[in-house]
């Protein structure tokens, strides 16, 4: 009699230890894969907002909410001041980290491209309402947002062919 009531607590702590490592295990797999995402700018046109990490000489790192805009499949951010400042000041340029849609990529070009200037204002206007007051404080640079891309031996070793470590093809 001693022996099965011993029995029933040390069953429900087994059951509750193993209900904890499973739990625990999906967390874990899904904070492995959050950096695994695919890099989609055409599914990000209707989001408002992206943050991107850079590291100041004396601040340290810092995330930066920006607003975005997507033409012809590419992320572009028109930056006011203080962003333009920290990318200027970026330890790790010319790359970021970016979150956007839940997920996060590390390793990320920002490319300083004064000739999308004028469409990035553009689409900014046409995407955010208050852009009618934003559009007059200054926007000292406009950059696009490219996932590294490097090259490496392709299957069957073929020299040349592009590894994507954001798992884009």
């Amino acid at each position: 009699m001693v022996m099965t009531s011993l029995r029933k607590p040390r069953v429900l702590l087994l059951g509750a230890l193993g209900v904890l490592s499973l739990v625990a295990l999906i967390a874990l797999t899904r904070s492995v894969n959050a950096g695994n995402g695919k890099w989609a700018p055409a599914e990000w046109d209707d989001i408002g907002t992206l943050e991107i990490l850079t590291a100041g000489p004396e601040e340290g790192e810092h995330w930066s909410k920006l607003w975005l805009v997507v033409i012809d499949d590419q992320l572009y951010l028109r930056l006011g001041s203080r962003a333009t400042e920290r990318i200027e000041r970026n330890t790790t340029a010319p790359y970021v980290s970016v979150k956007i849609a839940g997920q996060r990529f590390d390793r990320v070009r920002t490319e300083h491209v004064p000739e999308f200037r004028e469409r990035v204002a553009e689409a900014m206007a046409k995407k955010y309402l208050s852009d009618l007051i934003i559009r007059f404080f200054p926007h000292p640079m406009t950059v696009r947002l490219t996932p590294e891309t490097r090259f490496t031996r392709g299957p069957g070793g073929t020299p040349g062919c592009p590894f994507d470590p954001l798992g884009n093809g």
